[in-house]
Order: structure tokens, then C-alpha cells, then sequence
């Protein structure tokens, strides 16, 4: 993997106040936390969404401090299995920060409640609908529609379609299979984010290879989810070289993901931020400064690149 220009003009898209996509070097990586994920120590109750607001609070906190040294913008990933939950999540997420957010849910139900919800109140702006998949039924993309949504990561996996060079048929369809694009123009969708999606260590090489030619082949935004890569082997990882390795290779998978051209990058646990985000910062300096070559600059003096050294 080599940073170069991406010959495709490049979309940007302004979320809430928060810019993603552009070439290489144009902007900071929009790094993407998990907050009220499954098994985090601050949720009591997942089901009624019952949480420790003042842990809740203060990871915010530090999630704000470490975005505003570095230069690299945040976006909140909001997990949540059920709708009771994740309209108490967005309540106080909404509360605490200004920055956009993911709704995430393994139940679609939920999902879908969430966004109507968020559009009730206000919010529907700063939310992105988190995902469209090859598998949604289209009972959820004219949910979609109806709730008005306009920002969604369109989750580019198809068991069928592994290879990096094979990604562009899932979003534009193949043997009759309707496209992630078409199904996002039928839902509204108007910013279009692409998961190129990690499953393990192996494939984030295929995720970061896919993040460039999608960019290149469509120039939308393109990130992909790298704690993925570290999560299956999380256990095996501290027990047997420790927990200063597993944060190690932690971060070490989202700087895979950046050098892969990724936009943004989830990252895994609100936790992890304090070392992600210094690691992520240095790598998007070590870019932009590479860029000159090719006449790029960033586009904010807010870029790590003149923020961190």
C-alpha cells in the first residue's frame, strides 16, 4: 500500500460540522469511538439502556481533549440492541457533544426506531444510519425513506465478492443483484460512506486495499471498522504478550486502514482514543506532508500536520 493522488475527483461530505473524504492529505482522518458497546463496563442495563452517566461523561471529556490536541476529528458510534436503549444513548450523546453520530444495532428494528426517533427531535442532521447492507430487506430501505435520512455507510460485504477488485460490483450490483448505491438511492441517502469491512487481522489488508479502489473507482468517502481486526484476537493477544501489546496493535490496525487511503476509521472501545488518536494523527502528518508531491495540501490548519509537532 502507497499514498498517492486518486485520479477520481473526491467527494467531501460536512456532517454536523465534521468533513470526510477528499484526497489523501486534504483532511484529518475522522476517527469513530464505540460508545455503549456490548460488554462495555459503563452500561448496567442493555436492554433499557441504563448506563453510568458520569463515566459516560467524562469519556466524552477525553474524547473531546485528545480531538481537539491532535486535530482529528471524532464521530460517535452509538451501539445500542434495542430502541429504548438507543434513544437514551442518543439523548445524552446529543447532550454531551456536538460531534455526529453513528445509530448501530445488530437489530434493524431498533436501528430504524432510533433514526425516526432522532428525526422527531431534531437531530436527524447529525446522524449517520449505520448500515446498508447486500442483506436489507427493502422493508428497510423505504423506512429509510420515510425518516428522511440522508447520511448512511453502505457496508460493502458479500461472501461472494472477497477480493479487494470485486467490491465495486456490491455497490453497483452484479448478476441481477440489486447494488448498495440503488438501494441507497432508493432510500434518500444524499452522503454516501463506504465500509469496506474487517472480519480479522487477514482482512484488513483486503479492507485497505478496497478503501483505494473505491475511492478511485466511485470517490466517495471509504473507511472501514478496524478494531474488527483486533477483536477476535483480543483474548489471545493480552494473554499471551500483554495488554500494552493488544493496545499496541490496536491503534496499529487503524494506521493499516489510513495508509490504505480510509477516510475514517472505527476504531473499536471510547477507551482506546488516548492512543489511537496520537498514532492516527502522526501517520495523517507523515501523509499530508507526503502529498506535496503532488500539489496537495490540507485544507485546514486544524490538520494534525500542523497541530501536533
Amino acid at each position: 500500500m502507497s499514498i498517492c493522488k486518486i485520479e477520481k475527483e473526491q467527494k467531501i461530505y460536512e456532517v454536523a460540522g465534521v468533513k470526510i473524504g477528499g484526497q489523501p492529505g486534504e483532511l484529518p482522518t475522522v476517527l469513530i469511538p464505540s460508545i455503549f458497546y456490548e460488554g462495555h463496563k459503563i452500561v448496567q442495563d442493555e436492554l433499557k439502556g441504563i448506563f453510568d452517566r458520569k463515566k459516560a461523561e467524562e469519556l466524552i471529556e477525553k474524547l473531546d481533549k485528545i480531538s481537539e490536541i491532535t486535530g482529528n476529528p471524532y464521530i460517535l458510534d452509538v451501539v445500542g440492541i434495542s430502541d429504548e436503549a438507543l434513544k437514551k444513548y442518543i439523548d445524552f450523546v446529543s447532550e454531551k457533544t456536538n460531534a455526529p453520530f453513528l445509530i448501530d444495532s445488530s437489530n434493524t428494528q431498533a436501528r430504524i426506531s432510533a433514526v425516526k426517533y432522532a428525526a422527531e427531535i431534531g437531530l436527524l442532521e447529525r446522524v449517520i444510519y449505520n448500515s446498508i447492507l447486500p442483506t436489507s430487506k427493502q422493508e428497510e430501505i423505504d423506512a429509510l425513506k420515510e425518516t428522511g435520512v440522508k447520511n448512511a455507510v453502505l457496508f460493502a460485504y458479500d461472501p461472494r465478492k472477497i477480493f479487494p477488485k470485486d467490491r465495486k460490483d456490491i455497490l453497483k450490483g452484479y448478476n441481477g443483484k440489486k447494488g448498495l448505491l440503488k438501494m441507497a438511492e432508493e432510500a434518500g441517502v444524499e452522503r454516501i460512506f463506504v465500509d469496506t469491512m474487517v472480519l480479522d487481522v487477514p482482512s484488513l489488508a483486503y479492507a485497505a486495499r478496497a478503501a483505494f479502489l473505491l475511492k478511485q473507482e466511485f470517490g466517495y468517502p471509504v473507511g472501514c471498522g478496524s478494531a474488527n481486526a483486533i477483536s477476535l484476537w483480543w483474548s489471545k493477544l493480552k494473554r499471551t504478550m500483554g495488554k500494552t501489546a493488544a493496545k499496541t496493535c490496536l491503534a496499529g490496525a487503524s494506521l493499516v486502514a489510513i495508509l490504505g487511503s480510509c477516510d475514517f476509521v472505527l476504531f473499536g472501545p471510547i477507551e482506546s482514543s488516548e492512543y489511537v488518536f496520537p498514532a492516527c494523527a502522526m501517520v495523517d502528518a507523515i501523509i499530508a506532508y507526503s502529498m506535496r508531491e503532488y500539489g496537495i495540501r490540507p485544507l485546514t490548519k486544524d490538520h494534525p500536520l500542523y497541530k501536533i509537532f
